[in-house]
């Protein structure tokens, strides 16, 4: 019995969620093929299979898209960090919008997305004011390959911070260190803080010649080296503390675009009470504190929690919950508060949903970092009670396949 073909020439159709795009086997399958362009005929050989549909590794671009360009990074292609260095800033833009509309479309049920213009980032490279980075095993820094398998080790990163981007290649790690990941971090007048990720509670050893903060974390434990726990992030002329464990914003200028945004389209006055859930160092409560009767935010992040008091202290309106969402919202009294939702990836928990629709919010803002699970949480949403008023895309990530939003919600 002859083998199964494994090599195939197809013709890529669209872009997919995740840096891919798509084309069809001569069996009809969906095939995702990592770096093709809409448009293009390639040859792809076939790496994982399912019943439905396959992904694949692109072997030779046979005719080109008309919109492909040569990439800025040696590594673009064998590094898993970029997805978008073949395509123009606006045609990235335009990919991910269609991206966007489609998984609404599809997985959400939503015939037409009301889809806002798409913010494009000021910047479309050295825009990063954190990096992580993984180890190889002999020490150098490096990111995950594309295919997940290995850490490469890299030469170059156009990303970051220009002031990330003049440290990282001065860094030298001995092999086999005892690290998961080195993180670089940038705040205002260029602070820097390097930051040592490892299951070990014992600190490596380290010799320092620039005047950065080093600091190791191990077991949500932070042990400083050098300098302090924390440094400072400014958007929209306000200062925000965030500690070496706190998440925040990589992208500096369009937190600001995002804090506008939310400014403009949720109904906030005087009387109002605003529900800030997964509300981090306080990003977007700092500003709506300002605007409200009341405000309650939930994290459960303890290093995010501290930041959050430090960042907020001047308010006697604001509440904080140290707590997973899904432990508050079910006992909160507020009724028919203002939500801003910002969750991880995975999206909203059953019961932080359904202790939401239990507050009857008139208006709901979510903050979404994934269009799948955004259009999953969409559709539930929809089914109770809540009209989709609008979706506006933000480009946090360029040359990468991720997209952030924010969609309004309001009661029907």
């Amino acid at each position: 019995m002859p083998a199964k073909p494994t090599t195939f020439d197809i013709l890529l159709e669209r872009h997919a969620y995740g840096g891919e795009a798509m084309g069809r086997l001569p069996d009809s399958r969906a095939v995702f093929v990592p770096f093709g362009l809409p448009g293009e005929r390639v040859r792809v050989q076939i790496m994982t299979e399912k019943k439905h549909f396959a992904r694949a590794k692109l072997l030779e671009i046979l005719e080109p898209a008309p919109q492909r360009i040569a990439p800025k990074c040696r590594h673009f292609g064998e590094c898993g960090g970029c997805h978008y260095q073949n395509l123009s800033y606006e045609d990235q833009l335009t990919a991910k919008a269609d991206i966007l509309r489609n998984q609404l479309q599809r997985i959400g049920k939503i015939e037409n997305p009301p889809l806002l213009p798409i913010v494009a980032s000021p910047q479309a490279w050295e825009y990063r004011n954190h990096v992580q980075f993984h180890l190889h095993r002999q020490g150098q820094l490096g990111f995950v390959k594309a295919d997940g398998n290995d850490i490469l080790p890299v030469q170059e990163c156009f990303l970051p911070e220009p002031a990330i981007g003049a440290l990282w290649p001065q860094l030298d790690f001995e092999p086999d260190p005892p690290l998961q990941r080195v993180c670089l971090r940038v705040g205002v007048e260029n602070d820097l803080m390097l930051i040592l990720e490892s299951d070990e509670i014992e600190a490596p050893a380290l010799e320092l010649e620039a005047d950065i903060s080093v600091v190791h974390l191990s077991q949500e434990d932070a042990l400083v080296m050098a300098g302090d726990d924390h440094l400072y992030m400014q958007v929209l002329g306000r200062n925000f503390k965030v500690s070496a464990g706190s998440f925040f914003q990589v992208n500096t200028a369009m937190a600001g675009k995002m804090v506008e945004h939310v400014l403009e389209y949720l109904p906030v006055s005087p009387t109002s009470a605003v529900l800030d859930v997964y509300c981090g160092v306080g990003l977007f409560s700092a500003f709506l504190a300002t605007q409200c009767k009341q405000l309650i935010g939930i994290e459960v992040s303890p290093s995010a929690c501290d930041d959050f008091a430090v960042n907020l202290d001047e308010f006697d309106n604001v509440e904080l919950y140290q707590a997973a969402a899904e432990d508050v919202i079910p006992f909160l009294e507020a009724q028919q508060p203002i939500v801003l939702l910002d969750p991880p990836r995975a999206g909203l928990e059953k019961a932080v949903l359904e202790g939401l629709l239990r507050l009857r919010p008139a208006t709901i803002a979510y903050v979404s970092c994934d269009p799948s699970t955004l259009a999953r949480d969409t559709a539930r949403l929809m089914a109770s009670g809540y009209r989709l008023a609008q979706v506006t895309p933000f480009d946090l990530f360029p040359q990468t396949f991720h997209i952030e939003s924010i969609s309004i919600f309001q009661k029907a």
